[in-house]
């Protein structure tokens, strides 16, 4: 489970400026590309498994069509996953830098 921290442990000591809110918003920006790509990747293996369930002069092939779909599925719910998890963690960061920075 340590690989799907995203930096937990991280809080803001100083006041928040400008170069740090950019920050977040690339790594926003570039968490959303992310899932698109996971999405993209699901899509490739579904076609996959579609093209291998049309192979009917192929029967020894259909194991492979339910091995890609299974990991169309699992790319999809990996990568909605992970997007949500860091985007919860990302919108706690930046809640947390206007708090630090208000009290400051």
């Amino acid at each position: 489970m340590k690989l799907l921290r995203f930096g937990r442990d991280f809080k803001p000591d100083q006041k928040v400026i400008l170069r740090d809110y950019l920050a977040i918003e690339r790594t926003r920006l570039a968490n959303e590309r992310t899932l698109l790509s996971y999405i993209r990747s699901s899509l490739y293996l579904l076609l996959g498994s579609f093209a291998f369930f049309q192979l009917k002069e192929f029967p020894n092939f259909r194991y492979l069509a339910f091995v890609s779909l299974t990991f169309s599925a699992i790319f999809f719910i990996i990568g909605v996953f992970r997007f949500r998890l860091l985007k919860k963690s990302l919108k706690r960061l930046y809640y947390m830098s206007e708090t630090t920075e208000e009290n400051s």
